[in-house]
């Protein structure tokens, strides 16, 4: 996919380009669908007691709502190949808004766990909101733009669990008792999704010049159909070793981050006898981390391309992730307090600077399937996270075991890194597109505030 005029800067507060307003737009869509797939989880302890679930009900309904993503994330990758990022983010956004509404409805286990398997199916807006800033933004900034983007967009995580309690709070001080209270609180996550589908499809456009249909028309873009197919495109990716070892390395980041959102509560708890509001509070940091680790990332991995190219890239992604991992073992062991909050925020920074080093590896594996591609790796990520969910469950193991083995697996893990690799050619090809991206005046990952 040959797309011309990509962003060579993050010009933050410029909103008047189809390519900033794709990178804001993307960013804050995910991150509402991020709300809305976690917007239940704080309040639990009331939907708890409403529909008498038991502990394995609900961690049940935790691994379907992270499982389905999967599915979904395979599929939305090719759709963004063939309809473009535009349409595809807004029916998403527009369908589903409808099951973070209807969660409301459920009166049982049953109906309560295929709610949260259709809401499930928004975790798929990270591909759509990668896909998005990849074709919008030049070699010398994708990586922060990708990073960027999904790091604020996993904000949402956060934000959720501070302002869906205050909006129960809001319906039982209009005179609901908490069994409908829970239920309309859902509703407003929902209609924002809702609202958010028809504005992005409104106020952004698939390419810097057009979108696809307008760009298959000019001949700008290949059709699709043929080679260049939803299902070739999906074929060409599958057959790319390059690509699963991104879907490994991808679980092994994201994955874990989600493992320790669910987690790092109650291991707080557990662990140091602390308040469930103070566990809360320190396990909330770990997400914060998110308003800059993440760029980071990006901005590391356009830098060490800026030096090294394709192969730096992959270098720098190679050592966040041996950072990770090492982290991960030495969070498992701590035993005083104000140590295992410190080591966790290292963990946290590497963890997320690994995920924004793997999409600024993505773009440039397969570009006429980068949709296929971006798929495939951020199913990955939800893999990952179902595998650790049954590694937490084991009564078997403690918490601090299971993280010192989930140290162990990144460690070992991350030598899928060294599967990916770039012909010379491609190398060459790249390193003369980064430098025409450049240019006089700008430097590698310039992201400024005009």
């Amino acid at each position: 996919m040959d797309i011309r005029n990509k962003a060579n800067r993050i010009r933050l507060l410029n909103f008047s380009t189809p390519q900033m307003r794709a990178f804001h737009f993307s960013w804050f869509a995910f991150h509402l669908c991020f709300f809305g797939w976690f917007g239940i989880a704080p309040l639990m302890a009331v939907v708890r007691e409403d529909l008498a679930l038991t502990q394995t009900q609900i961690g049940n309904t935790i691994i379907a709502s992270v499982a389905i993503t999967v599915i979904v994330r395979l599929v939305i990758g090719v759709l963004c190949d063939r309809l473009g990022p535009r349409k595809t983010y807004s029916g998403l956004l527009l369908f589903g808004s409808i099951p973070v509404m209807g969660i409301g409805l459920a009166d049982s286990f049953e109906t309560f766990l295929l709610a949260r398997l259709a809401i499930g199916a928004i975790g798929a807006s990270f591909v759509i909101t990668q896909y998005h800033t990849s074709i919008m933004f030049a070699p010398n900034v994708v990586g922060t733009a990708n990073a960027t983007s999904a790091g604020w967009g996993n904000l949402g995580g956060g934000t959720t669990q501070i302002v869906m309690p205050l909006i129960f709070a809001g319906m039982l001080m209009l005179g609901v008792n908490e069994a409908l209270g829970w239920r309309l609180a859902m509703v407003v996550p929902g209609v924002v999704l809702f609202f958010t589908g028809i504005a992005y499809w409104l106020f952004t456009q698939d390419a810097p010049d057009g979108n696809f249909d307008e760009l298959r028309a000019r001949g700008e873009l290949p059709p699709a159909s043929g080679e260049n197919g939803a299902l070739q495109s999906f074929t060409v990716a599958a057959k790319d070793i390059r690509v699963w070892a991104l879907f490994v390395v991808y679980g092994i980041c994201f994955g874990v981050e989600l493992t320790i959102n669910n987690i790092a509560a109650i291991y707080f708890f557990d662990n140091f006898d602390l308040t469930l509001a103070t566990a809360g509070l320190i396990a909330g940091l770990f997400g914060l981390m998110n308003i800059f680790a993440r760029t980071l990332g990006g901005i590391f991995s356009d830098l060490f391309a800026k030096h090294g190219g394709l192969k730096g890239r992959v270098r720098w992604l190679l050592v966040a992730l041996i950072c990770e991992g090492i982290a991960l073992i030495a969070f498992s062991q701590m035993h005083i307090l104000s140590l295992a909050i410190g080591i966790m925020l290292v963990f946290s920074l590497f963890v997320q600077m690994a995920e924004g080093a793997t999409y600024g590896v993505v773009p440039f594996i397969n570009k006429k399937a980068l949709g296929a591609v971006a798929g495939i790796v951020g199913a990955g990520g939800n893999v990952g996270a179902v595998s650790a969910a049954f590694l937490f469950r084991s009564e078997s193991l403690t918490y601090q075991q299971g993280l010192f083995y989930l140290g162990l697996a990144v460690l070992a893990l991350a030598s899928c890194v060294l599967l990916v690799r770039f012909s010379d050619a491609q190398e060459a090809e790249e390193a003369t597109a980064y430098r025409e991206a450049v240019g006089d005046d700008t430097g590698a990952g310039a992201l400024s505030l005009r």
